[in-house]
């Protein structure tokens, strides 16, 4: 997401801390940089405007100019101006008062609206052990009511039952009607977006808004709309008084700015970030690690967090015990690949270590992408259960097979075989010097790229 920034903004470091002294004038060049950067990446102004005059506030000064290091502390003023734009800390749901909690979820038809909803419920059925009930009041948008139906389904939560011809407002008296006498802990109410705001959708969310009395109201935006996202935020504030924000789509390829924007022009926190497709692709948004991913100093706290909730402790212990013995064949190493892609393939892991940004090159040079990912699966699953457990007797013809297969060339299997037999080379190191004194050296098994 904040690749191109992330970018811009280490060139302007980097020229800094080279710098044994800092001047004034060097602040004032490189602001000017960092000025343009965010303006680039769809940063408002006035948000870029305010947040520029804090940092120069900040760096020009005794504090600096006296640094052993005046660069690097340039480095962290930015880094703490920045965590403060984008809300400080951590922002939770809003405790409600009342059971059922409730819920609302607003914004523009296309946002993913109807989606988050069902990922918030998901995550409050699993991590917070609530009883849930979804709710679609989009009556406009065909199947759209049927679509949170699926989706709610998916997610393991109840959805009210649809009854056609019912307006927005009947929808929710019914709902909330539902969940007070079956002891639903909380409601989502899904309403309806438009492509654009208008008269009749305010009037419409002010109606369900006064009647459900929610504690929370979610903005639902879409992180690639840019500029647009944070008009859209300010116009929903103002009528409907939204009190969190949700980034969806933050794990795509636009430039970032909406989400350093909105805190800063509604005043409301940035609740949860949007991060993949699956149901389970929603997390908190954490201001500080965001921060340090645009400063090009990793997010190694999330990716351990990933790690935690993604691997399979039995199926871990078991791949310790055969490392240790020396035994690692392709279906392990098909495990380890579907492990990484859980974790958001090689751009969602290398995007969470420090300094990547500046290897980017010899990345792209090595060819690691989730696309290798894919492929190195296809190739593994058009062989044989025999073939995965003794690769050695992969000869010319079984490997036109596979390749017929698997749609890929004979040269990426050789090079999955080559991969796996550097793997292999390592296994005998795990089994000579231990395990544990191993993995404090060595990299896992699946993070070695192909040579």
């Amino acid at each position: 997401m904040f690749d191109t920034l992330s970018g811009r903004l280490g060139d302007v470091f980097d020229r800094l801390k080279s710098r044994g002294a800092l001047r004034e004038e060097d602040v004032d060049t490189a602001l000017r940089d960092v000025r343009i950067a965010l303006l680039e990446a769809d940063v408002a102004l006035p948000v870029v405007k305010q947040f520029v005059a804090t940092v120069r506030e900040r760096a020009i000064g005794q504090e600096v100019v006296k640094s052993v290091t005046p660069g690097q502390q340039v480095v962290k003023i930015v880094n703490d101006t920045l965590v403060e734009l984008l809300g400080g800390e951590i922002s939770e749901l809003t405790v409600a008062s009342k059971v059922p909690q409730v819920i609302l979820m607003v914004g523009l038809q296309g946002s993913g609206k109807t989606t988050t909803a069902a990922k918030l419920a998901l995550r409050l059925k699993t991590r917070a052990k609530r009883k849930v009930l979804l709710a679609s009041l989009d009556v406009q948008r065909p199947a759209a009511q049927h679509q949170l139906e699926v989706l709610a389904g998916q997610a393991g939560v109840v959805s009210i039952p649809i009854v056609a011809g019912q307006t927005p407002l009947q929808i929710t008296e019914r709902t909330l009607g539902v969940a007070e006498r079956e002891a639903y802990d909380v409601v989502i109410l899904d309403t309806a977006g438009r492509l654009h705001i208008d008269e009749e959708l305010m009037r419409e969310l002010e109606a369900v808004r006064a009647r459900a009395l929610p504690s929370d109201t979610l903005l639902v935006a879409d992180a690639l709309t840019g500029q647009d996202a944070v008009n859209v935020a300010r116009s929903f504030h103002e009528r409907i008084g939204v009190t969190g924000i949700v980034l969806t789509r933050l794990d795509g390829d636009a430039r970032g700015g909406a989400a350093l924007s909105m805190r800063q022009v509604t005043g409301q926190p940035i609740k949860f970030a949007g991060m993949g497709e699956k149901l389970d692709a929603l997390e908190p948004f954490h201001p500080e690690r965001i921060a340090s991913r645009i400063l090009g100093m990793g997010d190694v706290v999330t990716l351990v967090e990933q790690i935690q909730e993604t691997v399979d402790q039995q199926e871990a212990e078991k791949l310790a015990a055969k490392m240790q013995k020396g035994r690692f064949d392709l279906e392990d190493l098909a495990g380890q690949l579907r492990q990484m892609r859980k974790m958001g393939g090689m751009k969602g892991i290398l995007a969470m270590l420090p300094g990547v940004q500046k290897a980017k090159k010899q990345l792209a040079e090595a060819n690691l992408d989730d696309r290798m990912i894919i492929h190195q699966l296809a190739i593994i699953g058009s062989m044989t259960p025999h073939e995965r457990r003794h690769p050695q007797v992969l000869h010319a013809s079984r490997k036109r097979r596979i390749a017929a297969g698997s749609g890929r060339p004979v040269q990426e299997i050789n090079r999955l075989l080559k991969q796996y037999q550097q793997m292999q080379t390592m296994m005998k190191r795990v089994k000579k010097m231990g395990h544990k004194q191993f993995m404090a050296r060595g990299l896992p098994p699946g993070m070695m790229p192909p040579q």
